[in-house]
């Protein structure tokens, strides 16, 4: 007698698990699917960043050949204005 019942709580468990593991396994293809589309976007990210250091860079370059020029026009100018 004791064995059924260790038996029908064993079953009865393993029936509530079944039940309650059923929505997720459910749902792993979807999970995949974003996953998926995550690691994609997390790529696209990587590449704006490095173009975004690019672009950075270049424009501290343009800055500084901005300083330089306008620091020769004030010297052209204050060779002609004195």
């Amino acid at each position: 007698m004791v064995k059924w019942i260790v038996l029908a709580v064993v079953l009865f468990a393993l029936v509530g698990f079944a039940l309650a593991v059923r929505p997720v396994l459910a749902r792993l293809p979807r999970l995949r699917r974003a996953a998926v589309a995550l690691q994609r976007r997390a790529t696209e990210a990587e590449a704006l960043r490095d173009s975004a250091e690019a672009l950075q860079e270049r424009a501290e370059a343009l800055q500084r050949q901005l300083d330089t020029t306008q620091r020769r026009l004030e010297l052209i100018k204050a060779k002609r204005g004195g």
